[in-house]
């Protein structure tokens, strides 16, 4: 095997592109192609570089007759997984079976309350027949019953995929683990990405339709004094979400599933230690972001109990969120 196609194949079981490796190499991506096409031959500055930024022997890159790879004394080294194209099959089609069930769980979780919301507001009217007390016991009883179903669906579908659960860490996870796809993987997950696509941004943009419109019927209620009927537009509010929620986490679901075999977007391989840790840093901020604001949301909605007002809390949010991504984009890359 010659120096070309050692250099090929030890850049795509790192998962990079031309443009990556020639990146760390410090060289243009032409100077890659070249070597990779058997054109050029790097200097002995490069080959030492290439020997250390691959782990291996200076002597595989340069012998032809060493056909094994040989990895460097100060290496640790430990056997890369690698999925086949039967082991990617299931993979997918596993991810694609437990994506319907996940997304139906978050369903359940976002309209558990709707019962409890309902009788709460039934035991106002007069004449109804309904005591405060046993419309809580009631719609509590029931909140139990939709939740116990929804969290035994989560804990199923973590234990069936949990064969597959390296392949969901992210490179900036401290336990992440690499992996190699076996010949044929990539073109197949690709044909399949095709393929769903068209699905996937459909999902995606009615999704964010549902969620955008959702405040309407609440909206609407608002208008009018009639709590009960407030309460009924809440909870039409809430099945709205609850689609939308189970939409945008069955496609995302899926979409993943193939990027994480492809190693791409979130799962692309991070260059070096400061990009993992860029990527963790906003990751988190991610996470922190969203938290605070449901906990400002339901605190303000619990004390307040304007339900009517404090929906607005999701639109701010989401306009807030853009300009803190390009806040966290200045301050945290402004070193790369």
């Amino acid at each position: 095997m010659i120096l070309a196609d050692k250099i090929i194949n030890l850049r795509k079981k790192n998962g990079w592109s031309q443009e990556e490796l020639a990146e760390q190499m410090q060289v243009s991506r032409q100077a890659v192609s070249k070597w990779e096409g058997a054109q050029t031959v790097p200097d002995l500055e490069k080959i030492l570089k290439l020997s250390e930024l691959f782990g291996v022997t200076t002597d595989y890159l340069l012998k032809d007759e060493i056909e094994s790879e040989e990895f460097t004394d100060d290496d640790d080294h430990t056997p890369v997984k690698r999925i086949s194209l039967a082991q990617a099959n299931e993979f997918l089609d596993l991810k694609k079976w437990t994506a319907k069930r996940t997304a139906a769980a978050k369903f359940l979780c976002v309209i558990a309350a709707i019962p409890l919301l309902l009788l709460a507001a039934a035991s106002e009217v007069p004449g109804f027949g309904l005591s405060e007390n046993a419309a809580a016991s009631v719609g509590v009883v029931i909140l139990l019953l939709m939740i116990t179903p929804a969290v035994a669906l989560f804990l199923f579908c973590h234990f069936k995929n949990a064969p597959f659960e390296f392949l969901e860490k992210k490179p900036f996870e401290t336990q992440y683990e690499p992996f190699e796809t076996e010949y044929g993987v990539d073109g197949m997950v690709r044909e399949k990405q095709k393929a769903y696509r068209p699905t996937y941004v459909t999902s995606k943009i009615t999704a964010t339709c549902l969620c955008v419109l959702s405040p309407i019927p609440l909206m609407i209620g608002s208008f009018t004094n009639n709590d009960l009927f407030t309460t009924v537009m809440l909870c039409v509010t809430l099945f709205l979400i609850g689609i939308g929620v189970m939409l945008f986490s069955a496609a995302d679901t899926r979409w993943e599933s193939m990027q994480e075999l492809l190693k791409e977007g979130d799962y692309a391989p991070c260059s070096d230690g400061r990009e993992r840790q860029r990527k963790r840093i906003k990751r988190n901020i991610v996470v922190i972001y969203w938290m605070a604001a449901t906990a400002i949301y339901l605190g303000w909605s619990f004390l307040s109990n304007s339900w009517e007002i404090t929906w607005a809390v999701w639109p701010v949010a989401g306009v807030s969120f853009v300009a803190v991504a390009c806040l966290c984009n200045l301050f945290i890359d402004k070193e790369k």
